[in-house]
């Protein structure tokens, strides 16, 4: 039985891993980082730096630092560019991702991407003045679709332009042929020419056929029918917890969790970052305690399942000097959130003794954050932190430098400590043990 189990479980994760679209918007997500890390950057220095309206701290509050103020220009503009965009980024990278599994290096494949994205996307937006007064502009793009909000419609539209387009190009009928005199990259555009007009039409009609038949807009249809689904299940403590959990019993048949799983939730725990950033920078209060920095801080500090806190439990209470030797290597790069070393070296994979508090670490931590999140004591995360960021430095930038939030955090370590330390008395009765049957033998 445990056996078909563990089975069961590979063969999930493996299907996850290796399937072509999630491997797509797990790339596309790894390579936007840099940009999300730049807008989260630029959003810290709006509030605690350049900000006189928000409330908190903030240099320019302080007398002889008003003139920071004027540096609010350079930084609304590098935020407005990058976190503003990030659907329209995500589309783009999808469909070269999906190029390079394919084994097409044509350029124009994700520019029919994006064209065939915007087509979706309505271009007129109405509104009402303050006066009350009814307005419409038209050729314009809300910055609804560009956005973090725009994410799951990019996913599904990089996917399927990409698929289309490629499929296209496939078509001898849809071939322009071109004499050989004429250079390489004039034939290569009048090649894609056909195919990537049809790809942009299909979806343009599609937009149009379907507002048409559902008075709906198939951006309102995803956020509808998936996202708004998807984010009440995963935004739930149980939903949250049980994510978490998962991806790190994958880690014990030594998968990869959140390689697997990152495609799954990215987007969700994205745009609920942004939405607090926007409502701090606006002068509001976060209020989503489950984002993408609340991850960092309390699923993966010291790395998945926290194992920079079993390797200090080995420090200081196991007798094996092979564990000790690993834990001594693996606290540095610990402190930065990286533990291949543990989870191979101790190891844990495949080790039934600590994957037991492996897999309940997180459930540890993300309780114990939540509950001092949604009592008041620590604030709901409004800033995204680089993966590395040291621990406890990185719920004060997450948090724009609050204090109550990096206790918290030293106290969720604190908690997954207390529980690796009786499976390090476990394992050190388990080695003596061994150690017995083998001076019996001998």
């Amino acid at each position: 039985m445990k056996e078909k189990l563990t089975n069961a479980i590979l063969k999930v994760a493996e299907v996850l891993q290796m399937n072509k679209y999630l491997t797509a918007i797990r790339n596309g997500f790894t390579t936007l980082l840099p940009i999300i890390i730049c807008g989260s950057f630029c959003s810290l220095m709006l509030s605690v730096v350049c900000s006189t309206t928000t409330t908190g701290f903030s240099l320019a509050k302080f007398h002889g630092l008003e003139w920071l103020a004027k540096l609010t220009p350079i930084f609304d503009a590098a935020n407005y560019a990058t976190m503003n965009f990030l659907a329209i980024g995500l589309v783009v990278l999808i469909a070269m991702d999906l190029g390079r599994h394919y084994g097409h290096k044509d350029p124009c494949l994700p520019i029919v991407a994006l064209g065939a994205y915007i087509a979706l996307c309505s271009t007129v937006v109405t509104g009402t003045t303050e006066s009350g007064e009814a307005y419409t502009v038209a050729n314009v793009l809300a910055v609804n679709f560009t956005n973090s909000k725009g994410l799951f419609m990019a996913i599904i539209a990089g996917i399927t332009s990409s698929e289309l387009y490629l499929h296209l190009m496939k078509s001898k009928h849809l071939l322009i042929k071109m004499p050989d005199s004429v250079p390489p990259n004039v034939t290569a555009s009048f090649a894609s020419l056909f195919p990537g007009m049809l790809t942009v039409l299909i979806f343009a009609a599609f937009s149009f056929g379907f507002e048409s038949i559902f008075k709906l807009s198939v951006n309102d249809a995803i956020t509808m029918c998936i996202q708004v689904p998807l984010s009440k299940i995963i935004t739930t403590v149980p939903g949250f917890i049980a994510l978490f959990m998962f991806s790190n019993i994958l880690w014990s048949f030594g998968i990869h969790g959140p390689q697997v799983l990152q495609p799954i939730y990215t987007a969700t725990m994205l745009q609920a970052l942004q939405e607090n950033t926007d409502a701090v920078l606006a002068g509001a209060q976060a209020t989503n305690i489950f984002n993408r920095s609340f991850i960092s801080v309390f699923s993966a500090g010291t790395g998945a399942g926290m194992t920079g806190m079993l390797a200090l439990a080995i420090l200081l209470f196991s007798k094996r000097e092979d564990q000790r030797a690993v834990s001594k290597l693996s606290i540095a790069p610990g402190l930065f959130n990286i533990n291949e070393p543990m989870i191979f070296g101790i190891p844990i994979v495949m080790n039934p003794i600590y994957c037991i508090p492996f897999i309940l670490a997180p459930a540890v931590s993300i309780t114990f954050g939540y509950v001092m999140t949604a009592i008041g004591f620590a604030k709901p995360m409004a800033y995204a932190v680089p993966a590395t960021t040291p621990i406890i430095l990185k719920s004060f930038l997450a948090t724009a430098g609050d204090i109550p939030t990096m206790i918290t955090e030293i106290m969720a370590l604190f908690l997954v400590f207390l529980l690796y330390v009786p499976f390090v008395l476990i394992s050190n009765k388990q080695a003596a043990e061994e150690k017995k049957q083998q001076e019996e033998t001998a």
